[in-house]
C-alpha cells in the first residue's frame, strides 16, 4: 500500500529541492516568499551572513492602510512593491528568486510582478 504525502510535505521536499541551488550571496541575496492562509510575507535574505536584509508582509503597519478592500493578489503586488522600495533603499537591485516551493501562480506570481514593477531584478 502506497504512503500518502500531505501537500505541505510535498511542498518542503520541493522547496528542499530548489534550495539545493538558490543561494542568496551579498551581491545578489534571495528573496524568499511565505503564503500563508490569509497573509503574504517576503524577505531578502543573505545566505552567506545568515541574516535578513530586507522584510515586508501584509501585516506590515505601514501598509495595511492600503489594503483595506483589496484582494490577496492585490495584497501581495503592494507587499512586493513595498519589498523592492526597502531592497532599493538599502542599495540592492538584484536578487535570486526563491518561491518556497509554490507553483508561480496567483499570489506568488502577483508579489513577484509588484517587486519586478518597482525596480526588482531577477
Amino acid at each position: 500500500m502506497a504512503k500518502s504525502v500531505s501537500r505541505t510535505e510535498s511542498r518542503h521536499r520541493r522547496h528542499a529541492r530548489v534550495r539545493k541551488t538558490v543561494f542568496g550571496t551579498p551581491e545578489r541575496p534571495r528573496l524568499s516568499v511565505f503564503r500563508g492562509l490569509e497573509h503574504i510575507y517576503a524577505q531578502v535574505i543573505d545566505d552567506r551572513a545568515g541574516t535578513t536584509l530586507v522584510s515586508a508582509s501584509s501585516i506590515d503597519t505601514e501598509l495595511r492602510a492600503k489594503m483595506a478592500g483589496l484582494n490577496k493578489s492585490q495584497q501581495a503586488a503592494l507587499v512586493g512593491e513595498a519589498v523592492a522600495q526597502r531592497a532599493k533603499a538599502k542599495g540592492i537591485d538584484k536578487v535570486v528568486f526563491d518561491r518556497s516551493g509554490y507553483r508561480y501562480i496567483g499570489r506568488v506570481k502577483s508579489l513577484a510582478d509588484g517587486a519586478r514593477k518597482a525596480g526588482l531584478d531577477f
